[in-house]
């Protein structure tokens, strides 16, 4: 089964005169890429969130937040009265130097110069807000997980109908290496026509020819392809992160296809191949979403 390394995932808990929230959400990455934003009360737990995360969701860039709001009566933040005195001395001092009036509002005036407002430092959180966060999180990567499943069934739909369409295209190749057999004597017959006077040896003719034509064999490149397409679809069925033994398989179906192409020495043949890699680069694209 196939997981997208794309997902969202949120949760929230309740606790007394507070509110956790959690939001996390991953992209592809080919490594863990983990962005945390905590508040400091649990920043001495952040390790402890990473090595969940990592364990559970295996790779990909996941940024994670997490908000805890209080919901006590006592504010957070306070006024800086002895800092908001010294600038309104400033100002008044201003004011008489300049000969110009006072201001008419001299709270709002005040409010928009730095350290007007300071936070009271925050003790760490306890042991239950911290159990609270936890689970939590294992809630929010729940969810994210759930999200990459669907997505995951999405890519297998994709990835089926791509390889579907490169084996039919596939079976349509023996279609003409009968024709391109029958072409390629004779344009050697042909090329030997043209050098009038000469004389040439029959059975010699016969044994170029089956040199020539063994070196432009294909059946070994379409039975390889044929089983990496199987290989393909056998592998996302497989439990656990697929996404880079897929990439590789993808990359031998390349290496299967270019060949096919090199060797073809036909025009439709050559028509086949161009239709395969179009759709093993579709599958390739999407290959880099797979976890």
């Amino acid at each position: 089964m196939l997981h997208s390394m794309t997902g969202f995932g949120k949760s929230v808990k309740e606790l007394p005169g507070k509110k956790v929230t959690i939001e996390i959400k991953s992209l592809n990455s080919k490594q863990a890429d983990i962005a945390v934003r905590i508040p400091s009360t649990l920043r001495q737990h952040e390790l402890e969130m990473r090595n969940l995360i990592a364990e559970r969701l295996v790779r990909g860039k996941i940024d994670l937040s997490v908000a805890v709001e209080s919901r006590s009566a006592e504010a957070t933040q306070k006024f800086n009265i002895p800092v908001m005195e010294a600038y309104k001395a400033q100002i008044s001092h201003a004011v008489e130097a300049l000969g110009i009036p006072e201001p008419a509002d001299w709270l709002s005036m005040i409010m928009r110069f730095p350290d007007v407002l300071h936070a009271e430092s925050q003790p760490d959180a306890d042991e239950g807000e911290v159990k609270a966060v936890m689970e939590a999180l294992a809630d929010a990567i729940d969810e994210l997980k759930a999200h990459r499943r669907a997505e995951g069934e999405k890519l297998e739909a994709f990835f089926e109908l791509r390889v579907k369409h490169i084996s039919d295209l596939l079976a349509q190749v023996p279609l003409y290496e009968g024709e391109r057999t029958a072409k390629v004597r004779v344009r050697m017959e042909e090329g030997l026509a043209k050098l009038s006077g000469v004389d040439y040896d029959r059975s010699r003719l016969e044994q170029e020819l089956f040199f020539y034509i063994e070196k432009f064999d294909i059946n070994e490149e379409k039975q390889r392809l044929a089983q990496h397409l199987n290989y393909f679809l056998d592998t996302m069925k497989a439990d656990g992160a697929q996404g880079k033994k897929l990439g590789f398989i993808a990359q031998e179906m390349g290496r299967e296809i270019n060949t096919l192409g090199s060797k073809s020495n036909h025009s439709d043949m050559q028509r086949l191949v161009v239709q395969m890699k179009d759709e093993l680069e579709q599958i390739k694209e999407q290959v880099l979403n797979v976890l």
